[in-house]
Formats: C-alpha cells, structure tokens, sequence
C-alpha cells in the first residue's frame, strides 16, 4: 500500500509544468523515493522503470550510444511500451550505478524535451561529485527525506487532525481531548520514526518489536553501504564517527570523542561522507546579528543530526518493543524522564523544519550559544521569518524555562519568538520595564511545527 507523501504535490507539479525538465530525486537510501516515482507512474498512460542495479545489461544502452531517440527507442523495444511524450514516465533507478546515465539527463532536455524522465538512486551524492559536470539548468532536482509527523499522521488515517492543528494558533488552540491525542501519537512517532518501511509496518501491526526489526535492517543496510566507500576511507572511522553523532545528538560535536583516536580532518572527511549520504544534518553555529544568518557561522561550533528518531533509538540499543517499561516513558506523561530525550525532541524538530521546507533546495539549520566565557546560553534553532530573524527553543516536555531564549531576544532587540514543546499553543508577554520593550513568546506544539 502507498501512503501518501508531500513530494507527490511537487512530482505533479513537475509533470504537469509545459518546460519540465529532467528530474533528480535525491536523499538518503531507503527514505521513499522509488515509491514516490511509481505512485506518480500510476498518472501516465506509459511507464518504464529500470533498475541499473538489478537490469545490469541496460547500462550498456547509456554506454555505447550517445543519440537519446535511439537509447528511447531501445528502451521501448527492451520493454515493450511506446514511447510518446507527454504520455510515458520514465524511471532511471539507482542511477548512481551508471555515470553515462547521469550524464544523459541533461541531453534528454535538449533532444526529447516533452518527455518526462526521473532518476534516483543511493548513494547518489559520491556519483555527482566524481562527475567532471553536472546539467546545471538542465536537470531539476528535488530532495526527499523519511516521513514527517503530518505525514505519519495522514498514513495513519487522520489528516482531519492535521486540517485541525493548521487552524490552531494562540488564540484558538486545540481543544484539549484532541491535544491529548495529538501528544500520544507524537511520542508513538518519536518510536516509529519515519522511514517509510517502519511506519507501513506500524499502520499494519502496531507492533513497536516488528518496527525495531524493520529499524535494524535498514542500520544494517547503511552498514554494509560503508563498504562502497572502502576506497576513500577506512570503514571503522565511518562507523565510529556515525555513533559519535547518535551520542552527541544536541550538543556541540567534539571530534576527540570519536573512538579510535583519529585526526581531526580524518573524522572531518567522515562526516563530509555521512553528510553526502544523507544520514545526517549539520546544524552551524550563528551569530545571528542579521541576514543571510550563514555570513556569520563558526566552524569550530557545530551539532550534527542522525537521519530519524526512531533509528537513532535503535542505534542506542534501546530495545523499544520488548521493553514495556521504556514504551510507557515515551508513550505517557513520564515521557520527560527518559535519558537524551530533550536531545530527541531537538532531533526530531531540525528534521520536520527540513521536511515542511521546499523540496527543491536544501535547507540550512543554524543554532546560537553566546561563546562568551562563563556563559551557556544556548537557543536551539535560529529561523527568518519575513525576513526577521526568529529564536525557536525546544523543550521535550510541558515545562522548562527560557531564560537563553529571552536573554537571546533581548540582546538582539527582538520581539518575537518561539517555543516548543508538549504543550497546547499559547503566547507569553514579556515585559521589559527597564527597557520599555514588550516581546512575544509564542508556544507551539511539536506536533505542529508544520504550521511554521
């Protein structure tokens, strides 16, 4: 069964848009990509999908020809279809096996330009890089990542919640009962996580073992991927580095606390592989004095994010369905108290600010700590709005003060900001008499971060 993922607005968008280009869907293994194509498949009169990792013999139609009608028309023969514009899709996957492949998307714009072609493929990043060019204007791209909370939340049968959460707002938060609700399935997904083959199994089990088992397949996939890498750098830096980052979730990364006593730059190319195969997200360090908030980062400050909640459990060994009493934590009101959960949040809400952004770039997160001696104020995402900058701290719970958030505003002269957590939407007033200065507080759901 398909469950529905915001790419697909964009996929139609694409198809329907008169100078479409070739399109490259990019993200990580295993994040719904091939799904995603198929599913809009089912919208075109014709449809050719080829696998160059499993229909090895197809590549040598990319390597021995050069004239895109002909490698068509092979391509209908091979498969028996016609080949028409505007009324066949066809489906390049795992592309990164066939570089005369990658290279032929940007020829099909020019030489069979109504015709809709899609590539994608694991590990894709390492294949462009080593590509002396790319289809710069001539190849769309797009970036897919594992399912966000409203997308959970539409596999699970309940998009009418989420039509109730993007009305909600401060003055009209909503109403409790569905609150409640809306805060159970959010911890049942902070388990789940959303890769794609471990929310299927939960819509069709509600088993959280059988979901951890789909959880350690997939870590074992990405284990056995460090293995195509073996010739730019040794496997046991890239696997220790990637549990250094599941470890330090939250915090400043440290390189030294990456087992194995690496250098530096031997961890830093680690994490630049980790980065390129979509298994974690940088957060750097900003000054936030102004915008583009990127013209002011500090290199020696930043934080890492694994791909998912649920797989980053996994990763901690954390034995979600044969444990009742560690379910019950996150699962009920004492969901506060169980260790790194703080970090959890953290992780969970820089990924839903990734997945509700446009597909077609790739966001940046930043963060802020005053770096001054003797303080630790710390504010967990730092976003622009309107072209405003805006404070956003997370809080795994319904409590916690926000001292580094208001000490934050107050430096930069902001009035407004936001907050986290389990708790309903709200707005706080913070009066500065001092300063004659009012600002705004205002509390949103972390189920709700779709409305931001």
């Amino acid at each position: 069964m398909y469950y529905k993922r915001l790419i697909d607005k964009y996929l139609l968008e694409w198809k329907e848009k008169a100078n479409h280009k070739p399109l490259l869907l990019r993200g990580a293994r295993q994040v719904g990509k091939s799904s995603a194509v198929k599913h809009l498949g089912e919208t075109f009169k014709y449809y050719i999908e080829i696998n160059f990792e499993k229909q090895k013999d197809t590549k040598r139609l990319f390597e021995e020809l050069s004239d895109i009608h002909t490698i068509a028309e092979r391509i209908g023969v091979l498969f028996s279809t016609p080949i028409i514009e505007n009324e066949t899709l066809i489906f390049l996957d795992e592309i990164q096996s066939c570089p005369d492949a990658i290279k032929s998307l940007w020829k099909w714009k020019e030489d069979f330009p109504n015709l809709h072609v899609i590539a994608a493929g694991s590990l894709l990043e390492f294949a462009l890089k080593e590509l002396s060019s790319f289809g710069v204007g001539r190849v769309t791209s797009y970036y897919v990542y594992p399912f966000s909370f409203d997308e959970f939340l539409m596999a699970n049968g309940k998009e009418n919640w989420i039509e109730q959460k993007q009305k909600a707002n401060h003055n009209s938060p909503v109403f409790e009962a569905l609150h409640n609700e809306l805060v159970q399935l959010f911890r049942t997904y902070l388990l789940v996580g959303g890769m794609p083959a471990c929310v299927a199994q939960w819509v069709e089990t509600h088993n959280y073992q059988l979901c951890a088992e789909e959880q350690e397949d997939i870590c074992n996939s990405y284990y056995d991927d460090f293995s195509k890498y073996a010739n730019k750098i040794d496997i046991k830096i890239l696997r220790n580095t990637l549990q250094s980052v599941v470890v330090q979730t939250g915090k400043k990364f440290v390189y030294g606390h990456v087992e194995g006593g690496y250098r530096t730059e031997e961890i830093k190319t680690a994490l630049q592989m980790l980065l390129d195969a979509g298994l974690i997200k940088r957060i750097s360090h900003t000054a936030a004095n102004g915008i583009p908030l990127g013209a002011e980062t500090n290199d020696k400050f930043r934080k890492y994010l694994f791909l998912d909640s649920g797989m980053l459990l996994r990763l901690m060994d954390l034995e979600l369905g044969g444990s009742k009493q560690m379910t019950e934590q996150i699962l009920t009101s004492v969901a506060s108290d169980l260790v790194n959960k703080g970090s959890l949040t953290e992780l969970v809400c820089g990924w839903e600010l990734v997945k509700y952004s446009s597909p077609k770039v790739q966001p940046e997160l930043y963060y802020w700590e005053n770096l001054k001696n003797g303080t630790s104020a710390e504010v967990d995402y730092i976003l622009v709005r309107d072209m405003k900058i805006l404070p956003l701290e997370v809080k795994s719970g319904t409590s916690g003060k926000m001292k580094s958030l208001r000490n934050f505003m107050q430096s930069k002269n902001l009035t407004n900001g936001l907050r986290c957590s389990l708790e309903n939407f709200s707005q706080l007033t913070i009066e500065d008499e001092t300063n004659n200065h009012t600002s705004y507080i205002d509390i949103v759901p972390l189920y709700a971060l779709s409305n931001l």
